[in-house]
């Protein structure tokens, strides 16, 4: 089983699914950005370089690849990947590919409304005493909250299990997710 932990950037992903793994002991988490990384770095500054690595294909196949050799090396896991996919055709080839082996695949949306959104992004500090690197991540997230909404009004919220996160805590998240996954 696949948990993909979809949302705006800076929404709780990656808390969430560390919260979930600590909850179900035969999980695993995988991050598919480091997939990401290492394209990145493989291509270097080859003419092909893309700007969003999820607009690599390899990226795609290689995400969907890995979350089933995950999910066979777990033996059903689950497998938690948090990670934004605001591209429905791109959520569709990795989530058909995962289908296709034969794997479920529990698509969950932590959702929040656009101030709670600026919010949790302006009170961020992913790097600790390093205000400049943490600023740029900032800028990041804040650029993408427009197109989190336009994905979330158009197909997002039809095609995930939402979890609406304006008002929860991290741990109230978790339970809701597990809820949603009908695990204890």
């Amino acid at each position: 089983m696949i948990v993909w932990i979809n949302g705006p950037f800076g929404g709780g992903k990656t808390t969430a699914a560390r919260l979930l793994h600590e909850q179900l002991r035969t999980s695993l988490i995988t991050d598919p950005e480091e997939i990401g990384f290492v394209l990145r770095k493989s291509i270097g500054d080859h003419p092909s370089r893309e700007k969003d690595f999820q607009d690599y294909p390899a990226w795609r196949t290689l995400v969907a690849g890995l979350c089933v050799e995950l999910d066979r090396q777990t033996q059903g896991g689950p497998v938690i990947a948090p990670m934004t996919l605001l591209r429905r055709e791109y959520a569709d080839e990795i989530f058909d590919a995962l289908a296709k082996a034969g794997i479920e695949v529990h698509h969950l949306l932590l959702h929040a409304d656009s101030d709670t959104i600026q919010a949790r992004i302006e009170g961020s500090m992913e790097f600790p005493g390093e205000e400049e690197r943490s600023e740029k991540v900032r800028v990041f997230r804040r650029r993408k909250i427009e197109a989190y909404e336009q994905a979330y009004a158009t197909w997002l919220g039809e095609r995930a299990d939402v979890i609406d996160t304006t008002t929860l805590t991290p741990d109230q998240v978790v339970a809701k997710a597990l809820g949603l996954l009908n695990l204890p």
